[in-house]
């Protein structure tokens, strides 16, 4: 049995992490909260958005807020996070502010992209209402004999 963990997460884009001399690590999936420590059995889950927390080698407590993912652990000595989404963080009340105003940030451009599509789409209708309303109809094709 190994003494420490190799702790990896990672995005489509970056690796968050990739530390070894793990001491333990503590996540959730559907089922609930609970630990790994090194030599634990080979598992594979699904995270729902949460807050990983580990304890390096040195004894400090480590955060990183994931915004759902899957965990493996392999051979009792590597544990592997993929997830969308993930902010590192030392302290927890930081990090908890830091994935706020993501959040608030996210939920503001969202609101943003909706107001532009509304208003793209609006301006769509009264384009095709201008050229199918009767009266341009025989703007376009004169006394609207010629008309289909």
């Amino acid at each position: 049995m190994s003494r420490a963990l190799r702790l990896t997460i990672t995005t489509p884009n970056v690796v968050l992490l990739d530390e070894t001399g793990v001491r333990s690590v503590r996540v959730e999936d559907k089922s609930g909260g609970f630990g790994l420590l090194p030599g634990h059995a080979d598992l594979l889950t699904v995270l729902p958005p949460s807050v990983v927390r580990w304890r390096a080698s040195d004894g400090t407590e480590r955060y990183c807020a994931i915004r759902g993912g899957v965990m493996t652990v392999r051979k009792g000595e590597s544990v592997s996070i993929a997830c969308r989404q993930g902010v590192m963080g030392g302290d927890l009340r930081k990090l908890e502010a830091e994935v706020e105003s993501a959040r608030a940030a996210e939920k503001d451009a969202s609101a943003r992209a909706r107001v532009e599509e509304t208003r793209l789409h609006a301006s769509a209708v009264r384009q095709l209402v201008r050229y199918l309303h009767p009266s341009s109809v025989s703007e376009l094709f004169g006394d609207g004999k010629d008309a289909p």
